[in-house]
């Protein structure tokens, strides 16, 4: 076998792991979203309203719930929670309110985005009720009351007594007006 010959192979095999390693990086977001779907971490939270039936409420436990607000870079709005942490049952419905203002001259279209940590508290937030399920379009100078309605869910682990909830809000005006 020649030189050339041996070349081309090992050129053939090298561009086949460099097309593999490149398949393989685009397949890790999608698997990275599943595997943390069903492991809860990286503190995702569901995208869909949970519902509240039959839940027993667990008196003998209280878990504190914490509320962090942000708006991403260049995002003018002003954005807060009006409870900055509450205690709740397992089980108990509980709802905060967030306040959000557009203080621009134009109209703009908001995603709050969330997030838990620890990341496994994340599975055991069942939100009923969210102003991040929906875009939030306000209106220049408009302002508004979002309500969060939650619970945690009963069978939450008893060394989770206290996790953080967190909203990142991002303009989103570009994408709304591209998908109307």
């Amino acid at each position: 076998m020649d030189k050339q010959s041996q070349h081309k192979k090992v050129v053939t095999k090298l561009l086949f792991v460099v097309v593999g390693m490149f398949g393989f990086g685009f397949a890790l977001v999608p698997l990275y979203d599943v595997f943390c779907d069903l492991t809860g971490i990286n503190g995702k939270t569901s995208n869909v309203a949970a519902t509240y039936e039959s839940v027993v409420i667990d008196e003998s436990r209280l878990i504190t719930v914490e509320f962090i607000t942000r708006v991403n870079t260049g995002m003018p709005w002003e954005f807060y929670t009006e409870t900055k942490k509450v205690k709740v049952h397992p089980g108990q419905l509980q709802q905060v309110d967030f306040y959000a203002k557009n203080p621009a001259s134009r109209d703009i279209v908001g995603q709050a985005v969330p997030s838990v940590s620890p990341g496994p508290a994340a599975i055991y937030l069942n939100k009923t009720e969210c102003f991040c399920f929906e875009q939030q379009p306000l209106k220049a100078g408009e302002e508004t009351l979002m309500p969060m309605r939650f619970y945690v869910d009963p069978q939450i682990p008893a060394d989770i007594t206290y996790f953080t909830l967190s909203y990142t809000l991002y303009d989103v005006s570009e994408q709304a007006v591209a998908m109307n």
